[in-house]
Formats: structure tokens, C-alpha cells, sequence
């Protein structure tokens, strides 16, 4: 072999190899920075958590039928979803799912499911049925996923109050909902007969005529007693079944989108809608200190993130 053929062999080897090496060192530098991003990552969590003011410590959940960008769905049978339907067969996606799951034909399923596997059973059961909607759990402290999904949970061993409210709109043309009645009185049901509510501490509001009018001032004193009332070791657990909005941002620059989002009362036309602001004030800045609270929202036309919690 000549000196100018086993150069060129070299040189061969050199070009063929040299991208292998850039690739592996691409990979290896790639994994190093992302294990540095994910240690900033974890470490900025830390220091938030460390540095977070009180009222962004209390214990507070949410859970919404679908993702920001969504609105929430009906049903047109809630029988499909083996629930009864006292107040005609409509119902909501994200409450009839979560019951399908949790209350089935009235009853305790054997096995306890984690967040995370309610999370999964719901999307999968609204995916079958043809509904894109994607539930959302929301906190504002972390949360073991992995652990038992419970709306009470064992800490809770004071007194337990419900405000639930459901909105038809009857008559109103257009915007008239159909489940928002069952959806209630579903969820009372199941909140009673497995959570240890009981009727004294649940309050209503419900266009049906027979239940106090979900009206704005009604609303806003419902949530106002019910926080007003609860102590160190209750639960409280809000459900709110009608329309949602978006309002132009009355505080100037308070939302990176330049909106609030609010809930939509029966009289709305007359006394206005019931801020992200109203709610934030009387729901979390309010909260005592100790307090669970859960809130339940499927909210038509938009997703309603009305405070950060469950």
C-alpha cells in the first residue's frame, strides 16, 4: 500500500466518523442540559413554593370539564351514563363522566381509583362517546396524583358544606341550558350518600321554582355565608353547572389576556355577570386557614378557571 492510498483511507475514516462523533456529542450535551433545565426547573418550584405568599398556600381544588381553550358539553341522556334523571335527561360531560365513574347505578366501584386514574377513565369515556372535551385538575399547593381521588379528604373531620348551583336559563332565547338541574341534584345525591353531607349543610340555587333563584346577589351571598361559616378541619365543596364568560379586564393590566373570566347568574341582563376578581376576594382571600375546599365547574360557552383551585 502506498502513503498516498493509506492517507486517503485515514481520511476516509476520519469523514465518515466525525459525524457519528458530533451526533454523540449532541446526544450526550443535549441530555447534560436537560437534566440542568429540569434541576432549574425543580429548583425555581422550590423557591416559589418557599416564597409564595399565605393565601396561595390554602387547600384548594378544581376540577373543570375541559382545557382553558374548550367549553364544556352536554349530554342528551343521562341514563347512557347509568344516572338517574329526575330533572329531565340532559346533563353535563364532565359531571355525568365523573359520576359514571365515582356513582355508577348508585354505587361505590370496589376499587379506589388515584387523580390521575380519574383523570384518564374520564378523558377515555368522553373520547368513546365523541366528545373532545379534556377534564383539568387544578391545585394550589402540590398534590400526590398517585394518591386515592377523594373530594374530602381524611384531614376534613369537621363539619361539611356544600353550595351547588345549576342554571337552565329557563326561557332565556338564546343561552337555555337543559342539564344543569341533574347535574346537581346528581351530584348531591353522591356527595351525600358517600361523602357524609348532610341536607342542612347544602345549599341549592336552582331555576326550577323551587329552589332559592340563582340570581347575582343570591350567588355572591351563598358563597359568602358558606366560607363565613367554616372553620379549622371542614370541607367545603362548591359545584357550579351553567354558562361562563369573559369580561374585558376592569383592574388594567391584572391579566396577561386582558380579560377576567365570570360566572353568568340568572339575572345577568340586569345586575351584571360575578368576576374572577369577586370570587378570588370572597373564596380564597376569605378562606380560613384549614379549610378544604373543592370546586366542581362546568361552565358552558367557556371554561371557567374562576379561581385557581380544584
Amino acid at each position: 500500500t502506498t502513503l498516498a492510498q493509506h492517507k486517503k483511507r485515514n481520511d476516509a475514516h476520519f469523514t465518515f466518523c466525525r459525524p457519528l462523533r458530533l451526533s454523540f456529542r449532541s446526544f450526550i450535551m443535549g441530555r447534560f442540559l436537560r437534566r440542568i433545565r429540569k434541576r432549574f426547573e425543580e429548583s425555581q418550584k422550590e423557591k416559589f413554593e418557599e416564597e409564595k405568599p399565605a393565601v396561595a398556600r390554602k387547600d384548594i381544588r378544581m376540577i373543570s370539564g375541559c382545557e382553558d381553550a374548550q367549553t364544556s358539553a352536554d349530554v342528551s341522556n343521562v341514563n347512557s351514563f347509568r344516572l338517574p334523571d329526575p330533572h329531565g335527561r340532559a346533563g353535563g360531560a364532565c359531571t355525568s363522566t365523573l359520576l359514571k365513574i365515582l356513582y355508577k347505578d348508585e354505587h361505590i366501584p370496589d376499587d379506589d381509583y388515584s387523580f390521575t386514574e380519574v383523570l384518564r377513565l374520564m378523558r377515555g369515556i368522553l373520547s368513546d362517546k365523541g366528545f373532545t372535551q379534556i377534564p383539568q385538575l387544578t391545585s394550589l399547593n402540590p398534590i400526590d396524583v398517585s394518591t386515592k381521588f377523594d373530594l374530602v379528604p381524611d384531614s376534613a373531620t369537621g363539619t361539611r358544606r356544600a353550595v351547588m348551583i345549576g342554571i337552565n336559563y329557563v326561557g332565556h332565547d338564546p343561552g337555555e341550558l337543559r342539564g344543569c338541574h341533574n347535574d346537581v341534584m346528581n351530584m348531591k345525591k353522591y356527595i351525600m350518600d358517600v361523602h357524609g353531607f348532610e341536607e342542612d349543610n347544602i345549599v341549592i340555587l336552582m331555576d326550577d321554582g323551587e329552589n332559592t333563584e340563582p340570581s347575582h346577589d343570591n350567588i355572591l351571598e351563598a358563597y359568602k355565608k358558606i366560607i363565613s361559616e367554616s372553620e379549622s378541619g371542614d370541607a367545603v365543596f362548591l359545584h357550579y353547572s351553567g354558562h361562563g364568560t369573559k369580561l374585558r379586564d376592569d383592574d388594567w393590566g391584572e391579566e396577561e389576556d386582558g380579560f377576567d373570566e365570570a360566572l353568568v347568574p340568572l339575572d345577568f341582563h340586569d345586575n351584571g355577570m360575578i368576576r374572577d376578581d369577586d370570587l378570588y376576594k370572597i373564596l380564597i382571600e376569605d378562606l380560613p386557614e384549614g379549610v378544604h375546599l373543592v370546586s366542581l365547574v362546568r361552565a358552558r360557552m367557556r371554561p371557567l378557571l374562576v379561581v385557581i383551585c380544584c
